[in-house]
């Protein structure tokens, strides 16, 4: 278990290293151990804040084929890094600001304090599609009458019986946000109901790109499940999403955006790991209720989000929520298997994928 943290660990050090070189490099040992520190927060504030990433990664990467499983894990811990750390906040500044891509660079390096303000004052927008984004994530799982096990079952229960509606989970998104605009006004209010809706239509999008380029329908609920490339767009969708509010959070620690790139990236190199240990271990048949757990993290932040344009909610209590959220899950299926093992009988018997990539079946994995 311990060799799948390896490669982030050694990450870790580096980007600890370059961190108190960057500090040396403006001619103090002071701000180098400052700068060491403070990435090192960074990568801890998005570790919490993900936790509920890695489950859900991993709930999707364990039907998907080796091959893309591996480039999941090497070309999208490039887009998670460099993508959503560095390019996205750059863009950012360079359609808020109205400047090319070139002058949004030398702002972020340059002048930081503009680029600060530039980035924090799209947070309307970012919290409308981000929010939007993740409710609508959760509210498809939970939308589902085909599940066949439910953890909180006088919730999931009834919200099962949404299914029948079509379109249920896109009607009560749409709800949500244009319900919310009311708590602001002005522009503000356009801004937010403008990305609210452009999350929805990514959010169908991505559904329909991952079903055309690839997806097997399921025999029993005729459903397509995803597999292959429309997996691997929709994972990166959903990382994207989750990474908006590290983003705009690691603006009240720093806003070197080297230094922000260095601790967040830290924080996505351990959610990558948390994901492959999940899969590898077959824990997600033994840990029942932890998916579950896990999707009602994601409404949780979403509605954070949502809420964020008049409620401003701390990082650390974001991620402390849904720490506990899925420890509490953890809690209850370790609790549910001690008391029926027998119903984990088949679950006990899971594919393994072995570091190189190669699928062992009918291993048991307890």
């Amino acid at each position: 278990m311990m060799k799948t943290f390896y490669g982030s660990i050694a990450f870790t050090v580096i980007a600890l290293i370059l961190a108190g070189v960057l500090g040396l490099s403006q001619g103090q040992i002071g701000l180098a151990l400052q700068f060491v520190f403070l990435a090192l927060v960074l990568g801890v504030m998005e570790t919490s804040l993900s936790l509920d990433n890695a489950v859900v990664n991993a709930s999707i990467l364990k039907d998907m084929p080796p091959i893309w499983q591996q480039r999941f894990l090497t070309w999208g811990i490039l887009i998670a890094v460099f993508g959503m750390r560095i390019i996205f906040p750059i863009l950012i500044v360079s359609v808020s600001a109205w400047v090319s891509p070139w002058e949004a660079t030398r702002i972020a390096l340059v002048d930081q304090l503009r680029y600060e303000q530039i980035v924090t004052g799209a947070h309307i927008g970012i919290s409308g599609f981000g929010g939007a984004f993740l409710m609508l994530v959760g509210l498809t799982f939970f939308f589902d009458d085909n599940r066949e096990h439910h953890w909180l079952g006088f919730i999931e229960k009834p919200l099962a019986a949404f299914a029948k509606i079509p379109f249920s989970a896109y009607i009560a998104t749409t709800a949500i946000v244009v319900g919310l605009s009311f708590m602001v006004h002005g522009e503000e209010q356009k801004t937010f109901l403008i990305a609210g809706l452009c999350g929805v239509v990514a959010f169908f999008g991505v559904q329909k790109i991952g079903d055309l380029v690839g997806g097997d329908e399921d025999a029993t609920t005729g459903k397509v499940v995803r597999s292959g490339a429309g997996a691997f767009i929709y994972l990166e969708f959903l990382d994207a999403s989750f990474s908006f509010d590290g983003v705009i959070g690691a603006f009240a620690i720093t806003n070197n955006i080297i230094l922000i790139a260095l601790g967040l990236g830290i924080g996505a190199m351990f959610v990558r790991s948390m994901t492959i240990a999940l899969v590898r271990g077959g824990h997600l048949a033994e840990f029942r209720f932890l998916e579950p757990g896990a999707f009602y993290a994601i409404i949780a932040l979403a509605t954070i989000m949502l809420l964020s344009i008049r409620i401003e909610t701390p990082e650390v209590i974001t991620g402390l929520i849904g720490a506990c959220i899925i420890g509490v899950s953890l809690y209850a299926s370790i609790r549910h298997k001690k008391l029926f093992p027998h119903e984990y009988a088949e679950d006990g018997e899971a594919d393994v994928i072995l570091p190189t990539g190669d699928v062992t079946p009918g291993r048991h994995t307890s």
